[in-house]
């Protein structure tokens, strides 16, 4: 073999291994795209499984808590018709005790109009018992200046008499 044909032969033997080892690298990143792929899906899918269940935990969850919602509508009912029956009772009560509060207001007002009157003629009764009082007072004064002029006459006249 010429030393040309070796040349060709070593060049074309490092473009088929050149070739050969780009191949060799294309496969190596093709596998390890692939893998990569394939790790990617099925983290993917993982993720998609969790998103699944805590979006069916989720559902659940929520269906729960609606239902106790509505399960204590119900009582949630009778206590606002309880409290509204409360109410009108209170209500009642009160207009009734209203009611009481003002017969006993027009009641003392016409026991402080009869006390009044009462008083009235308590006060005319006091002012006649003071004027006959007075009359009596005066005539008993009257009564006893007349005992002593009467004293006096009959002392004079036993002077008189007596001479």
């Amino acid at each position: 073999m010429n030393p040309q044909a070796k040349a060709i032969s070593v060049v074309v033997l490092l473009a088929l291994s050149f070739v050969a080892g780009w191949h060799v690298h294309g496969w190596r990143t093709a596998e390890q795209s692939a893998r990569t792929q394939v790790a990617q899906a099925g983290a993917a899918l993982e993720s998609e499984r969790e998103t699944g269940n805590k979006e069916r935990q989720h559902a659940a969850s929520t269906q729960k808590a609606s239902d106790d919602f509505t399960q204590k509508q119900p009582a949630r009912d009778a206590d606002l018709r309880a409290d509204l029956d409360r109410v009108k009772r209170l209500q009642l009560d009160a207009e009734r005790r209203n009611a009481t509060y003002r017969a006993q207001a027009q009641a003392d007002a016409a026991a402080r109009g009869h006390l009044a009157d009462r008083l009235e003629t308590l006060d005319r009764q006091l002012v006649a018992g003071v004027e006959v009082v007075a009359r009596l007072r005066a005539d008993l004064a009257r009564r006893d200046d007349e005992v002593v002029l009467l004293h006096k006459q009959v002392e004079i006249e036993r002077e008189l008499n007596a001479d």
